[in-house]
């Protein structure tokens, strides 16, 4: 009778480690798809946005040149943004760090 009993909880223990292996498994199978995913995802969002006007080289182009804030009381804050493109055929890339020059109106 021990015997029986013995053989019965080895019996539920690799039962409970096949479900086990099973359900890791399953988990990392779907969790493998998930990262598939965003990869893919991520690839589409790279596409290129703009169409190409320069061939050859990089060339960046602003969606606005100039921007009227208006009048401003001194010292305070104003927030603006601006979408660069690069509309050359050739990866574009800064060799210093860019800046953005502030010229006050008359």
């Amino acid at each position: 009778m021990h015997n029986k009993k013995f053989e019965a909880r080895r019996l539920a223990k690799k039962r409970l480690r096949t479900q086990r292996t099973w359900l890791f498994l399953a988990l990392g199978g779907v969790f493998l798809i998930g990262v598939a995913f965003l990869l893919l995802r991520g690839n589409q969002n790279s596409q290129q946005l703009a169409a190409i006007e320069v061939n050859g080289a990089p060339s960046l182009k602003v969606d606005q040149e100039q921007v009227d804030l208006g009048d401003k009381k001194l010292g305070s804050t104003v927030k603006v943004s601006f979408l660069l493109t690069n509309v050359g055929d050739q990866p574009l890339r800064f060799s210093e760090q860019p800046y953005v020059e502030v010229v006050e109106g008359c």
